[in-house]
């Protein structure tokens, strides 16, 4: 059995960790970055062998049923998370002081903030970024044309799920805010991508 672990696109990873895995219980996790002399196919192997990821699915089944715990591995890039499912696992001895539960603490990547609130798992632009943009695109609201706006906000890299969604719309109604003020045209609501991408994570 292949083990399929290195996202090649950022959308792929965020959507791989978001549905895949914390959607079905994968919360506890340990980011981390491999440094730019190590080979990150070393690594991998690494990890994967003394963490038991690359086991079956009958296998995961066997040991949930026992109480023990499943891990997963994910990579793009140079950066990784492994995420724990609930159950007894040397990953919870291991990395003790880095372990941190989805539930509560989002899992940071590419501008994201990646979570499992409400019994779902829960994407959005990480809180700094949206600040960020939210002065930047106001800030250019009465320098830009319309259609150049529209321009700026097709640009944002970040896929559409829900949070994100609202996101998009709060920062439009910003802009539009500060262009009706100025009586100039809004940017229509055609400059937010609505739906997402869906992606084959692990193929280019």
């Amino acid at each position: 059995m292949t083990y399929r672990y290195e996202a090649t696109s950022i959308t792929g990873f965020v959507q791989q960790l978001a549905v895949a895995y914390l959607a079905h219980g994968y919360w506890f996790h340990v980011v981390g970055r491999i440094p730019s002399g190590k080979d990150p196919r070393a690594i991998d192997a690494k990890l994967l062998a003394r963490y038991g990821v690359a086991c079956s699915r009958c296998a995961r089944t066997r040991r949930k049923q026992a109480g023990l715990a499943n891990v997963q591995y994910l990579r793009c890039g140079r950066f990784f998370v492994l995420l724990a499912s609930h159950g007894q696992h040397r990953l919870f001895e291991d990395e003790a002081a880095c372990l941190r539960d989805a539930r509560r603490s989002p899992i940071r990547f590419a501008g994201y903030a990646i979570s499992h609130r409400g019994g779902h798992p829960h994407v959005r632009i990480d809180l700094e970024v949206y600040r960020d943009l939210k002065r930047r695109l106001v800030a250019r609201a009465l320098l830009r044309t319309s259609d150049h706006l529209v321009a700026d906000f097709q640009a944002l890299p970040f896929e559409p799920y829900a949070p994100v969604r609202r996101q998009l719309l709060n920062l439009l109604r910003a802009v539009n805010k500060r262009r009706k003020l100025a009586a100039l045209p809004p940017v229509p609501i055609e400059a937010i991508r609505l739906r997402r991408r869906i992606v084959r994570p692990f193929e280019p």
